[in-house]
């Protein structure tokens, strides 16, 4: 490939030199009518040397010859015409200080305008082959639709028409744009609407133009403008596919390579978050930083993210061992220069938290360890008060001891007017992690909150793609059930920011954008697997779990807003006293001890008085009795 390269440049090197000289001779045919007189021979031979001798090195620095041929862009030809320009003011001043008076005037304009000409057919020579006379290879072809005639589709006819390889041919486009029916792109007609996408197939295979596949070509679209592209592509009955978004784009590939089936994500139509970096490179590069539940979906991803930005100890700590092991191999293989500790662990047990902060001088926590399964949570009270409360009172409680300046915990939505075990469990920790540290003033501890993650172990996606592989039925709890959703990636990307906005004693709330009927992403699920809903594969719906709610939430309503962002909200309340909370926990430790279930939800209560399992407030909240602490860190009411 890189002798194809060198070869192919030094080919338009050569091919400049004839286009240079002889632009030269056809300005001064064109000046003299096509007969040279005999005394401009002399004049001609010296201006075709001074224009070889300065054109070719300018066409050189300029970067002609650095992009390639079969790609030539808009951008090629803005160098060619900035080479030419500043050639020919070279070549003339140099003529008329060598050669003098007898250079005719109209020849150097004339040259300078066939010179260009020239070299731009060179740039451009090899695609317009590409795209004009090369003959497709002999295989069967597969016509096609583009949906979307703005930039990536134009683009995309580009790409497959120089492709000589290709088993595509663009038939038209569909684009709901009433000022682009009927027109042309690239000589491509578009078609009609998106809505019209089954009439216009069976129609165009009426003619026998045999139209196979649509491919969707909305890189910004958005969550809803995805799905009705989907719908209206699957109302066709032949298979589409669809062009990566914007970030993916920026990849740098070719996009005809990166056309790929839809996936769940594009039905989100969320645009990719866009880190601080600067900001976090500050907070994190050089500082040693645990992270819990480390082989988790969520701990995994925040490792990953975090090792981009040079910690100087970054210490993954969680109990499963076999996963642990496997994200230890990622990133080394990944980060060979980061200092990484895979620390093998139970948060429940105080000694070896203390031992792993005191041992690796943590100065910042990322707690993702916990119970999360909402109806496994509802039968295992016990289990989940010991590792989501106690646990975060431990690693709360450790990192005071031991003075780490930042800790961040993972919250969820269910936290919000909880009605199960796990959500009120999650409420708890948020309020023990936004307690006062009397003996630390300066630590910033804060929690963030976020819905459905989707991929992650356990969530309805994967599931879901199971049920339907299994050839359903596919088991939704109730038609009206609605879930925010957030790719992983984008949920760590905006804990990691909000690790560096924190001023402590915060809960930061995601823009999850709009809540998804569960019932939706299970019909389109079926879709983007090429079937067709309540025909090839059942839905059925089994009724809501213990503990699970219609509708997600998250803010509650006494919640004030101190701030708001595009991607995220920030709520701060007033902090408990740390004493309040120690003796708080204690009486729970005694509880949990004796099993006493009911006097166990009653105490819980106390602590989170909006927790409501069975429709009925129960128990008295804590005096919230005022701390010793600025008015500017109390909750906004």
């Amino acid at each position: 490939m890189k002798n194809h390269r060198n070869l192919d440049v030094w080919l338009e090197r050569a091919c400049h030199v004839p286009v240079v000289a002889l632009s030269l001779v056809a300005a001064f045919l064109l000046r003299f009518e096509l007969t040279l007189p005999v005394s401009a021979i002399p004049i001609l031979k010296q201006a075709v040397l001074i224009a070889i001798l300065l054109k070719l090195p300018i066409f050189e620095l300029s970067g002609f010859y650095q992009g390639l041929r079969r790609f030539a862009s808009i951008r090629d030809l803005y160098v060619v015409f900035l080479g030419n320009l500043a050639g020919s003011v070279l070549f003339i001043a140099a003529s008329l200080l060598w050669i003098g008076p007898s250079m005719p005037r109209s020849v150097l304009i004339i040259d300078a305008v066939l010179c260009f000409v020239a070299t731009a057919l060179v740039r451009f020579s090899v695609r317009i082959w590409d795209e004009m006379f090369r003959e497709r290879s002999a295989h069967e072809h597969t016509g096609i639709l583009i949906y979307g005639a703005g930039a990536a589709g134009a683009e995309l006819v580009r790409e497959i028409r120089s492709n000589r390889y290709t088993s595509y041919e663009v038939k038209g486009f569909l684009d709901d744009d009433p000022l682009k029916q009927h027109a042309q792109i690239s000589g491509i007609p578009v078609l009609g609407p998106g809505r019209q996408a089954s009439a216009l197939v069976q129609e165009l295979n009426r003619r026998k133009t045999t139209v196979g596949e649509i491919i969707i070509a909305m890189p910004s679209a958005t969550g809803p403008q995805m799905r009705d592209a989907l719908a209206n592509c699957r109302a066709a009955r032949i298979p589409c596919k669809t062009v990566p978004g914007i970030d993916e784009l920026l990849s740098g590939r070719i996009l005809f390579a990166q056309v790929r089936n839809p996936s769940v994500q594009d039905l989100l139509g969320r645009q990719q978050v866009r880190l601080d970096e600067a900001h976090v490179q500050q907070s994190i590069a050089g500082r040693s930083v645990l992270v819990t539940g480390a082989a988790g979906s969520i701990g995994s991803e925040l490792c990953r993210q975090l090792a981009r930005f040079e910690p100087g100890c970054l210490v993954a700590f969680d109990q499963a061992e076999s996963d642990l092991f496997r994200i230890e191999n990622e990133l080394r293989d990944r980060y060979p220069e980061l200092e990484l500790v895979p620390a093998l662990g139970n948060i429940r047990e105080t000694e070896r938290l203390s031992e792993v902060l005191r041992k690796y001088r943590i100065d910042t926590i990322f707690h993702a360890a916990a119970y999360k399964h909402v109806p496994m949570m509802e039968s295992h009270l016990l289990e989940a008060l010991r590792n989501n409360v106690l646990g975060t009172w431990n690693l709360v409680r450790a990192a005071r001891s031991h003075n780490v300046p930042g800790f961040l915990m993972i919250s969820s939505d269910k936290a919000v007017n909880p009605i199960c075990v796990m959500g009120a469990t999650k409420r708890a920790c948020e309020r023990i992690v936004s307690a006062h540290w009397p003996n630390n003033g300066h630590a910033r501890c804060v929690s963030v909150r976020f819905g459905n993650v989707l991929g992650s172990n356990g969530s309805v996606v994967p599931i879901f793609q199971a049920q339907i592989a299994a050839g359903g039925p596919v088991t939704v709890t109730h038609p009206e059930a609605r879930r925010y959703f957030m790719t992983i990636s984008e949920a760590v990307s905006l804990v990691v920011q909000a690790s560096t906005k924190s001023e402590g004693s915060e809960i930061f709330v995601l823009n999850m954008g709009e809540p998804i009927r569960i019932v939706d992403l299970a019909e389109n699920m079926i879709r983007l697997a090429g079937k067709i809903p309540y025909e090839d594969i059942d839905i059925v719906f089994t009724g809501l779990r213990p503990g699970e709610k219609l509708i997600e939430e998250l803010r509650g309503e006494s919640e004030g807003l101190k701030a708001s962002t595009e991607k995220m909200q920030v709520i701060r309340e007033r902090p408990l006293a740390w004493d309040l909370v120690e003796q708080w926990v204690e009486e729970l430790e005694v509880l949990i001890a004796s099993k006493q279930n009911l006097e166990i939800i009653r105490h819980l209560q106390t602590l989170v008085p909006e927790y409501n399992p069975d429709g009925r407030q129960t128990g008295q909240p804590l005096d919230l009795a005022p701390v010793n602490r600025p008015d500017n860190l109390l909750s906004v009411s």
